[in-house]
């Protein structure tokens, strides 16, 4: 997807995933933050990108409920094989700054694709803001009603 597509699908989607296109080393679809994010762990990131990505995970932290610590089970991977969170069309503001990301991705030859779906999987979790849905029998994200945005 376009940097800066992300801000103008506001609205626009009953439910909202970015995420790999390949699966990672533990046969899932690894999603924007967790992508980022492993980049970070793997020293990867310039002082810059570290500086938005600490910024920016500090602010969803504090504004918006993890739902691993309102249920800590719900990405466990024998409960819950392949449970991925999905935005909700209201989560503007989570939505907005996710072009950050998917700036540094960018920047350093990570694919990172974006996902519509109004049914992606078996819901395990949700509040006002995400899902988190187990995807459907087949566990490919291309196969559960997705469709990749252009």
């Amino acid at each position: 997807m376009k940097i800066g597509e992300a801000r103008e699908l506001v609205g626009e989607a009953p439910y909202v995933r970015f995420q790999s296109p390949v699966r990672n080393e533990r046969g899932y679809y690894s999603g924007v933050f967790g992508l980022v994010n492993g980049l970070a762990r793997r020293g990867k990131l310039s002082a810059e990108q570290e500086r938005f990505r600490r910024a920016n995970n500090d602010w969803y932290n504090a504004a918006y409920p993890d739902p691993s610590t309102v249920d800590p089970t719900v990405y466990d991977h024998e409960l819950h094989p392949g449970a991925a969170a999905w935005f909700k069309p209201t989560s503007r503001d989570l939505i907005k700054r996710v072009d950050g990301y998917l700036e540094i991705l960018a920047a350093h030859g990570v694919e990172c694709r974006m996902f519509q779906s109004s049914n992606p999987g078996r819901i395990v979790y949700e509040d006002a803001y995400q899902i988190v849905v187990v995807p459907h029998e087949s566990g490919r994200a291309d196969e559960n009603e997705l469709q990749p945005a252009t």
